[in-house]
C-alpha cells in the first residue's frame, strides 16, 4: 500500500475534499427578565405576577419579591430573547390592567 492510498481511504470520495457533516448550531443568547422596585405596587401583586408568568412557587416568588423590595431590582427568570420579551410584555400589560406601575426590563446575560 502506498502513501496516496493511505490518505484516500479517509476521504468519502477520492480526489474531492470531504466536507464537515456536523453542522454548527449557535446557542441563542439568554436574557434576564428584571423586575424593578416601586413604592406603589403591592407585594402580594408582585408575588402573583411571579407565580402566574414565571411559574414560581409561593416561597420562590416571596423570596424574589423581597429581594426586589430590599435591593431595588431582582431576576424573575432567564430565557431566550423571544420568550423573555413575551414575558416582559405580559407582565407590563397585566400590571397596567390593574393600574400598577410595575416595571420589568431585559438584560443580556
Amino acid at each position: 500500500m502506498n502513501k496516496n492510498d493511505d490518505e484516500n481511504k479517509n476521504d468519502d470520495v477520492e480526489g474531492n475534499i470531504k466536507l464537515a457533516t456536523d453542522p454548527l448550531t449557535k446557542i441563542p443568547a439568554l436574557y434576564r427578565v428584571l423586575m424593578m422596585n416601586d413604592d406603589y405596587t403591592p407585594m402580594e401583586f408582585v408575588i402573583e405576577v411571579l407565580e402566574k408568568f414565571f411559574q414560581k412557587n409561593r416561597e420562590e416568588a416571596t423570596q424574589i419579591m423581597l429581594h426586589v423590595h430590599q435591593r431595588g431590582v431582582g431576576v424573575c427568570g432567564v430565557y431566550a430573547y423571544d420568550l423573555a420579551e413575551t414575558k416582559a410584555m405580559q407582565v407590563m400589560n397585566y400590571a397596567r390592567k390593574y393600574e400598577h406601575p410595575l416595571q420589568v426590563q431585559l438584560e443580556k446575560e
